[in-house]
């Protein structure tokens, strides 16, 4: 385990994974933790990662040194599908020990490594390998981004049973204001139970609100 690289992964596909991990990576360089952003595995694109490109307007960045270098994006798939679909797509598989490789470096540049992950925790990299398993087996502490549509308790209870279920370590629920919602009612009650369960099931964890910024 690099004990300095946290994975964020999120309840679904559409919560806005990579929006908040550019802010958090934001506000940590603001804080004086060196960070540094990677994409685990970016599909939907050929020579460059879009969420990468996303996380650096977001943190007010050009390209850093280790885009350039592909660290920061080791394994890019042209179709915008599930990484086991993409792989088999383009016909070729995941190249894990390249992964691992990039994400070795980068933990020895910087203080801290944000790995977005593709999708929700249940996605699939392999046909036999979840991506909630990757986390497991590299024992990784999982930033986890949830939102107040709608629905979101629901996905986020049962994301973190899994979680725990593989003794996973909580380390932020990012509770995502991206994009915004019409719904504050809802809104405000699920933020107020959010809390509420870190405090009850995992004090440890630390609660962060990420703001709309107006940045797409």
């Amino acid at each position: 385990m690099k004990k300095n690289v946290y994975f964020v992964s999120g309840i679904d596909t559409n919560i806005g994974k990579s929006y908040a991990t550019a802010y958090l990576a934001k506000t940590w360089n603001e804080r004086g933790i060196r960070t540094i952003t990677e994409k685990l595995i970016q599909t939907g694109n050929t020579d460059m990662s879009e969420d990468i490109e996303l996380h650096r307007r977001i943190m007010g960045t050009d390209l850093l040194p280790e885009d350039k270098e592909r660290l920061t994006m080791p394994e890019i798939f042209s179709y915008p599908c599930s990484p086991h679909l993409a792989a088999e797509i383009d016909k070729r598989p995941i190249d894990f020990d390249k992964i691992e490789r990039a994400t070795q470096t980068l933990s020895e540049r910087y203080d801290a490594v944000l790995l977005e992950g593709a999708g929700g925790l249940m996605v699939p990299l392999t046909r036999e390998l979840l991506t909630i398993d990757y986390v497991a087996q590299k024992q990784y502490p999982l930033v986890f981004v949830t939102s107040g549509r709608l629905g979101s308790i629901n996905h986020t209870l049962l994301s973190l049973e899994a979680m725990t279920r593989r003794s996973i370590r909580l380390h932020t629920l990012a509770y995502n204001l991206f994009p915004e919602e019409d719904d504050e009612i809802i809104r405000r009650d699920t933020e107020e139970y959010m809390r509420d369960l870190l405090k009850r099931e995992y004090p440890e964890a630390e609660f962060v609100v990420v703001p709309f910024l107006g940045t797409k």
